[in-house]
This record gives C-alpha cells, structure tokens and sequence, in this order.
C-alpha cells in the first residue's frame, strides 16, 4: 500500500487541484474569500513547504520609490571658520617674528652698549691719570699758563667755575705766599699702576677714583707738605675727547 503523504507531496494530486481551482472560481464569482481555498492552500504549504502566492486580480504593482533626502548644507559659518583656523598659525607666526626681531634688536644693542662702555672705561681711566696732576697742580710764578693749560682739559660748568675760583682765591693767595703746589697720582713703591680705578661708565660718562700725592710749599710752611688725597674726576665724553666735567676731593 503506498503513502498516502508522499502522493500529496509537493503541488498534490489531480483531484485535488480540480477542487482547488473550482473552489477558487466560485468564490470570485461570490466575491468572497474561498474558505476551502485558504484551507487547502494551507495544507499544501504544510505538506510540500512551499509558499505560493496567487497574484491579485489587478496585478502586482511596483512598490513607491523612496524620496531622496535632502542633502543638509554646511552652516555658512564654515568658510569664514576655515579662514579664520588658517589666519591663526600666520598670525601667531608673525608675533612669534616680531617677538625674536625685538629681543635680538635688544640684544645687539645691550651688546653694543656693553662694548662701548668698556671702551669708554679705558678711555675715561686714561684721561683721568692724565687731566688730575694738570688740573691739581699750580705754580705762583706762571699761574696763567698753568691755569690756562688746566681749562683745555675741562668741559661744561666745571670748567666756568675753575676758571673764576682760580682767578679770585688760588691766584692771589699763591702770588701773596709764593705757592706752589705739585700734584701725581699715587703708585705702589715698586713702580706698578698708578692708584686709579673706574667707579662706574657709560658710552659717554665715567666716574674715576684716583689717590693723589700733593706738595705744598709757601712762605706760610717752613718745609714742603704732603697731603694724601682720594679724588673722584667725573669726566665726560666730547667732541675732543673725554674731559673733566666735575672734581671732589674726599
């Protein structure tokens, strides 16, 4: 005896396709679903696994195309945004030059400056030593030439008020007593540096501390006078060369 299920395997057998297709054509006529239709279609798929699907009485339709979205447009701030991240670095970039053109700009001038005041205390020092014996110095028997010679080395109101306390006190007590004064910068007992240093310099201003030795002699002494002194010559940059602008004895 065969099986009853494998002969209704897959599509089924004539008779019941027949039911099927007449059931199918009276419920069109009726215009209701077929029941025995739905049924038996359900059996069909229980049995063979397969799914069919009648196509309706107007025919398959194509389903809707889908709309296509909108493409969103970037902020109108982008542009200027991206402009303004590129202008940053150039900008930062510029003071970054400007800053290292200043500080070497400084530099060299600092540079300059440090040489030109070291120039200036050798310069200063030298005329120091030079301008203090002359400028210290007098002799009653030729005062104008000394003096005279004394102003050449002074410079500014130093040299006005010189002038005029050497023509009112220095001249006429050196003619009266027969002074005589002589005037060195100190040097150690073996012959080495005059005693001379620079107190402070700048490219067209120096201050100098000298040690001097001065000798006195007049009518009002029965024998030459030493006087150690500490003078400080503030001396100034000229036209003609440093020049002492100042003189105070400590």
């Amino acid at each position: 005896m065969a099986n009853p299920t494998s002969r209704t395997r897959g599509t089924g057998s004539p008779a019941r396709r027949t039911m099927t297709a007449a059931a199918r054509a009276a419920a069109k006529r009726a215009g209701r679903p077929a029941r025995h239709e739905h049924g038996a279609r359900q059996e069909e798929q229980a049995i063979g696994r397969t799914l069919l699907v009648e196509p309706p009485a107007s025919g398959w339709e194509d389903p809707p195309e889908p709309a296509p979205e909108p493409f969103e447009d970037e902020p109108e701030e982008s542009a200027p945004s991206g402009r303004l991240g590129r202008s940053v670095p150039t900008a930062v970039l510029g003071l970054v030059l400007v800053a290292a053109l200043v500080v070497a700009a400084v530099l060299g001038w600092q540079y300059r400056q440090g040489r030109q005041a070291e120039q200036a205390r050798g310069e200063a020092l030298a005329a120091a030593r030079k301008a203090a014996p002359v400028v210290l110095s007098y002799d009653y028997r030729h005062l104008d030439r000394d003096f005279a010679q004394a102003r050449t080395l002074l410079t500014g109101h130093f040299r006005d008020q010189y002038g005029r306390t050497t023509k009112t006190v220095v001249a006429p007590t050196a003619t009266t007593y027969h002074g005589v004064v002589k005037a060195t910068v100190a040097t150690p007992s073996d012959g080495g540096i005059p005693a001379a240093s620079v107190v402070s310099a700048t490219p067209d201003k120096a201050v100098v501390l000298l040690f001097v030795n001065q000798v006195t002699q007049s009518t009002q002494v029965p024998a030459p006078r030493l006087d150690l002194n500490r003078v400080r010559l503030t001396l100034t940059r000229t036209s003609d060369g440093w020049k002492v602008s100042g003189v105070d004895a400590l």
